[in-house]
């Protein structure tokens, strides 16, 4: 009778190890925030605790770290650094044992004085293993930002007028209105063109786009490259 009661117990135990909890959203919130908190200090113990042996990292530059890689990188931040990143939204979405997660996290950073601020779009697996959650793969995505726009005065603004052409059926056309640019191309609506820095415009929205303006020794308005991610759709302006 001894024998039977312990067995019960242990067969109870098991069960109750492997039922996942009742609300598991909530305990892998909790659990990413705490890996989120343990960035600063470079706590490796968190996430080593978390991590599946196979994990993979995926950073907001497009980089593939492996488990050991990741853990060995993570590091404190370095003197005169100091800040801390917030979930603001959690998804979860179950299949089987397998938990698929996309949450958006606020990041606020002092660095040697001056305040900075990221947001991250993170897209995780997870999956429950003998009882505990397990990370297998991040995919962390940086969320781009509107850049703010400069004044430039009417005669620097006059520089850029003009018709412009990358190919005999591919025409852009700059106008001013007032005290800003106005782009037109080509079978689309008008867009204000609006300036980032001397020669560097961006389009409201188009946040992965600039349009880089090129100029000969005399400072004349010779064309401009489209560029998103390092590649440049070249325009010649037209005389």
């Amino acid at each position: 009778m001894y024998g039977l009661t312990l067995l019960m117990l242990f067969i109870a135990g098991q069960a109750a190890e492997a039922t996942p909890p009742s609300n598991p959203t909530q305990e892998l919130r909790a659990l990413d925030q705490s890996l989120l908190d343990a960035i600063a200090p470079g706590d490796v113990k968190t996430w080593d605790a978390v991590l599946a042996p196979n994990a993979v990292y995926v950073d907001e530059n497009g980089e593939i770290i492996h488990r050991a890689d990741f853990l060995k990188q993570l590091q404190p931040l370095p003197k005169g650094s100091s800040g801390n990143i917030q979930i603001v939204n959690y998804e979860t979405y179950p299949s089987g044992d397998t938990m698929s997660v996309i949450h958006r996290d606020d990041e606020r950073e002092l660095f040697h004085g001056q305040h900075l601020t990221a947001t991250y779009l993170m897209t995780e697996s997870w999956q429950r293993q003998n009882g505990h959650w397990k990370l297998l793969i991040v995919h962390s995505y940086s969320v781009l930002k509107e850049p703010k726009s400069i004044a430039l005065t009417p005669a620097a603004l006059d520089a850029y007028l003009g018709r412009y052409s990358a190919a005999s059926d591919l025409m852009y056309t700059i106008r001013r209105e007032g005290d800003h640019l106005v782009a037109i191309r080509e079978g689309r609506p008008d867009l204000p063109l609006l300036a980032e820095a001397p020669d560097v415009f961006f389009v409201k929205g188009q946040l992965r786009n600039r349009k880089v303006f090129t100029r000969d020794g005399s400072g004349r308005v010779m064309g401009f490259a489209d560029r998103r991610e390092g590649n440049d759709l070249v325009w010649k302006r037209l005389p």
